[in-house]
């Protein structure tokens, strides 16, 4: 007789198998929500990946790249240069051309000076002698006649403070303090520094101011024609005696 409790062949495996045992799944509907499309025969289905949108390339690369990863990877390179030359005084090219500009204008200066060196100074300095006429056109007393000309005061007096008789003698208008040229003050009988105020009395004695020492005298002489003449290239001191010398007066 057979066994009334023995058991369908699905049952018996179920029950052997246990729990863990799966059962074929019935695939869905193709229409149906989470429906997995049909894959070829052994392949397990495989769940879908979303992938990442692909960015757009750049309106300005379009047409010059082959792809759109290249169009992504070449970017555009901010130049420094631009910022360089983008000053609120002046490009960099306007201070390159300020730059050689100046150097240029040094490098002239420079070429000027040393050919200026080549050539020495030439001054046109006054004779060093000139004749003054003759004795009977003074009068005793200071004349300016030859001051601006020759820088010289020629004085006659009835009796001269070194020589101790009458005659010439010519004073070189240059103050011994710092070389400014006094005025004759006609008036005060006296010569007077504009500068620093030293004055000097018609001999040429120092007696005021910062002046050191007094006026020094030039050579005077008869020359063959009868004129007097005087000579600026040799000078004579009297704090050193000179004025003692035969040339250093006229007499007459």
């Amino acid at each position: 007789m057979p066994d009334d409790t023995k058991q369908p062949a699905g049952d018996t495996d179920a029950a052997t198998t246990g729990p863990s045992a799966s059962r074929p799944a019935v695939p869905p509907a193709s229409g149906s929500p989470g429906a997995t499309p049909p894959t070829s025969a052994g392949t397990p289905p495989s769940r879908a990946v979303a992938k990442p949108p692909t960015p757009a390339p750049s309106t300005a690369l379009q047409g010059k790249t082959t792809s759109a990863a290249a169009a992504s990877a070449r970017k555009p390179v901010t130049s420094s240069r631009a910022a360089d030359d983008e000053s609120p005084l002046f490009t960099r090219r306007a201070w390159i051309g300020l730059s050689w500009g100046a150097f240029t204008a040094a490098s002239a200066a420079a070429l000027a000076a040393t050919g200026r060196f080549m050539f020495p100074n030439v001054l046109n300095e006054p004779p060093q002698q000139f004749k003054a006429g003759f004795p009977s056109e003074y009068g005793v007393g200071v004349d300016e006649r030859w001051k601006d000309k020759f820088g010289v005061w020629l004085v006659r007096t009835s009796e001269d403070v070194a020589q101790g008789a009458g005659g010439f003698y010519a004073l070189i208008s240059v103050c011994t303090h710092l070389g400014c040229t006094p005025n004759w003050l006609s008036a005060e009988l006296k010569f007077k520094c504009p500068c620093h105020g030293s004055g000097f009395r018609p001999t040429g004695i120092n007696f005021e101011g910062p002046a050191p020492r007094p006026l020094e005298r030039a050579r005077v002489v008869l020359a063959d024609d009868g004129q007097i003449l005087v000579d600026k290239s040799r000078k004579f001191q009297f704090e050193l005696g000179q004025w003692l010398d035969p040339e250093a007066f006229l007499r007459g």
